[in-house]
């Protein structure tokens, strides 16, 4: 049994999922995999379900019936790797915008590092993006900018979603209070978890741009994210995302 879980939500991720699983598991260290599936056209789960063969008890697969969205994703993905007792619950996208590598710098910053929650940062030092657009790095720069500034968080990367978390985290934030299902999503869980008084440390990654498949950023998600980081501030002030 390994005490590490990574948590990857697919949708339409044929090109990437085998190439981004049989990375994984031939890390040193032996982490399982769950993939959360909102349905996908593609085939992505009928992949996944091929190479629990070849893994067995290693990859596990959780299928949704149509897009719900990333965070309700996560939050389903949460709730299981709590259910079968992961100690280290992780986040990561499927299409190597995140080197699977560097799960074991986020580990060992929360095993060995003291950290309750380990974040793979583009923005602290030694941090950076690659073959991104000159506007999208600004966008992007300025939204980690207005989120520190708003909710006095000092987490130089608060929409990153790649994520090592102790279970503790998890299991004491009420996870039915997280409204969000885009980016802000990412935010808010930053947000609860540095709200109830868990250390955050950013791990500097370079985060390189889907070379396969479909981005799946929107202007939706953009106005959520904006919009919804004063929604939550604002209810910040009249509760606490502790569990009763």
């Amino acid at each position: 049994m390994s005490d590490s879980l990574v948590i990857i939500p697919t949708y339409n991720e044929l090109e990437n999922i085998e190439r981004m699983l049989n990375t994984v598991f031939s890390l040193a260290h032996p982490f399982h995999v769950l993939i959360v599936d909102d349905g996908s056209p593609d085939g992505t789960a009928q992949i996944v379900k091929n190479l629990q063969l070849v893994y067995p008890g290693r990859l596990h697969l959780l299928e949704r019936a149509g897009k719900l969205g990333l965070g309700t994703a996560y939050i389903a993905g949460f709730n299981w790797g709590l259910a079968n007792n992961y100690d280290y619950i992780f986040e990561m996208d499927a299409d190597f915008s995140h080197n699977p590598k560097d799960l074991i710098r986020l580990y060992e910053a929360c095993a060995a590092g003291g950290a309750d929650l380990a974040v793979g940062s583009r923005y602290t030092q030694g941090g950076k993006v690659s073959n991104w657009s000159w506007d999208r790095i600004v966008l992007s720069y300025g939204a980690s900018l207005y989120v520190r500034l708003m909710t006095l968080m000092m987490v130089k990367d608060p929409t990153a979603g790649f994520i090592c978390y102790r279970s503790k985290v998890l299991a004491s934030i009420d996870l039915n209070k997280i409204r969000f299902v885009g980016y802000a999503f990412q935010i808010e869980m930053k947000y609860a978890t540095h709200q109830l008084g868990f250390k955050i440390v950013e791990v500097p990654i370079t985060f390189v741009d889907r070379v396969a498949g479909v981005s799946k950023m929107s202007s939706n998600i953009i106005q959520e994210a904006i919009w919804g980081v004063f929604q939550m501030r604002w209810r910040s002030f009249f509760q606490s995302y502790r569990k009763p």
